[in-house]
């Protein structure tokens, strides 16, 4: 039995956010990155359903700034922390678990930190949310960051940046090439310019031994941005963390490793409360 995926647009703080939601159960909200081409349907193509599928109801929604919502006037991660607690009061949920891909992981972490109503919190590859790391971590880290920063719309030029992204190459097909390019244009790109002098996020490294809530982080051997080496000291700081590492695996974890993605997820916040 196939479950029709909702498409809708709400407004959450003043701006018109896309909206996709399915399911029933306990909520599961999805947070997709913040790389040229990011949004709900395409950082979480291969997700949703099968999530939805285990017993939750998926929301997964487009950050201002990308896919189909609204740009704003302020680009700071910031802002999008704000905007991510607007829209879990406009859809009055109440607990929830939380599922961050790269930058979303840093905004999931600050949901985990800041909303006692969040119960599990699970991140994909985050070098926002991760600690610096060594010299060479810095340096790799820097280089990703560089070229993210000066993508320009094109076919090919997408194309280069998604064999980047995903370690398995068949996944690499034209419909994704496409579909995350027309994700990239027009007033996303000019989001993305804006980005670039929007203020950086907050650091919260030595915040994490505060949280309280089960998480579980799911990191890429083969990543080119952010190294494994982050991922561990990331692991470190969070009291009680599960730390799950895939070869053959880049940057969008729940993109090479789907099926084994979204088993650890559905297991995870399935399985009982960690204790404090």
């Amino acid at each position: 039995m196939t479950t029709t995926i909702k498409k809708e647009y709400i407004q959450a703080g003043g701006i018109k956010t896309f909206l996709v939601s399915v399911g029933t159960g306990d909520p599961l909200l999805l947070i997709h990155g913040a790389s040229p081409g990011a949004s709900s349907l395409v950082n979480w193509k291969l997700n949703i359903e099968p999530l939805a599928a285990a017993g939750f109801t998926v929301y997964a929604y487009d950050q201002p700034g990308f896919g189909f919502t609204d740009n704003p006037s302020d680009h700071s991660i910031e802002y999008r922390v704000a905007h991510a607690k607007a829209l879990i009061s406009a859809l009055k949920i109440d607990r929830f678990h939380v599922v961050g891909n790269s930058v979303g992981g840093y905004i999931a972490a600050r949901l985990a930190l800041e909303d006692n109503r969040v119960k599990t919190f699970v991140t994909t590859t985050s070098g926002s949310l991760s600690p610096q790391g060594s010299a060479e971590s810095q340096s790799i880290a820097k280089k990703h960051s560089e070229d993210l920063r000066e993508y320009e719309p094109s076919f090919e030029n997408m194309r280069k940046l998604t064999f980047g992204t995903i370690f398995n190459k068949h996944l690499v097909t034209e419909e994704l090439i496409r579909e995350r390019y027309e994700m990239s244009i027009g007033k996303n790109y000019e989001a993305q310019l804006q980005r670039r002098n929007a203020a950086r996020q907050r650091p919260v490294y030595d915040e994490l031994a505060q949280l309280r809530v089960k998480t579980l982080l799911l990191w890429g051997n083969n990543d080119r941005g952010v190294t494994v080496e982050r991922g561990l000291e990331l692991f470190r700081r969070i009291p009680g963390a599960e730390f799950h590492l895939f070869d053959r695996c880049a940057h969008w974890v729940q993109w090479d490793q789907a099926d084994r993605f979204n088993r650890l997820v559905i297991d995870f916040i399935g399985s009982p409360s960690s204790p404090e």
